[in-house]
């Protein structure tokens, strides 16, 4: 497990498009940073997204990080799990709703079960332990969920994947044309 904080990673602002990708087989992209943002995704199996709720959402910072694996298909076919906290009783429930969408769209497969923490300021103790029983049950079922769906879809992504969907309704357009 390795964990990737976004403030190591200041990924400019996405603007990335055909042009700037270079080979869309081997995208190098127009930073040298967005590149390694995306193999470090691609070389991931599995993904836990602990975010805080703002305005109803995620953190710009973590959609921008979303968006840009966008070519190199990264989450593809790969579990999503979600920690959502807020200071509110919401606890980032609708941060998760949102993330769940966007992860949908980058072919992700987001889990149903997510961790949510409300009241994050109270949530844990001086040791940084949960104070509420369910919060630690939450996150057990989190990571077991996470721990299956990675063994399985590990195990489906080697036995070989389709080509991503846009492309393949692309060339069936494409077919269908007169």
């Amino acid at each position: 497990m390795e964990r990737c904080d976004l403030c190591d990673w200041p990924l400019p602002f996405f603007a990335e498009h055909f042009g700037t990708v270079g080979d869309p087989a081997d995208p190098t992209y127009s930073e040298p940073l967005v590149r390694a943002w995306n193999q470090k995704v691609k070389g991931a199996d599995a993904f836990l997204v602990v975010t805080p709720e703002y305005n109803h959402s995620i953190p710009a910072v973590l959609k921008n990080a979303i968006d840009s694996v966008w070519l190199s298909f990264g989450f593809r076919n790969k579990p999503v799990a979600a920690l959502g906290y807020s200071a509110g009783i919401g606890g980032g429930i609708r941060s998760v709703e949102h993330l769940a969408q966007m992860f949908v769209e980058a072919e992700a497969v987001p889990l149903r079960n997510a961790t949510i923490i409300p009241f994050a300021n109270d949530a844990f103790d001086e040791q940084g332990q949960p104070v509420d029983p369910l919060t630690t049950a939450s996150l057990t079922i989190t990571l077991e969920d996470l721990l299956w769906w990675t063994s399985v879809l590990e195990k489906a992504r080697a036995e070989g994947e389709l080509t991503p969907g846009r492309f393949r309704l692309r060339a069936a357009q494409e077919a269908a044309r007169p």
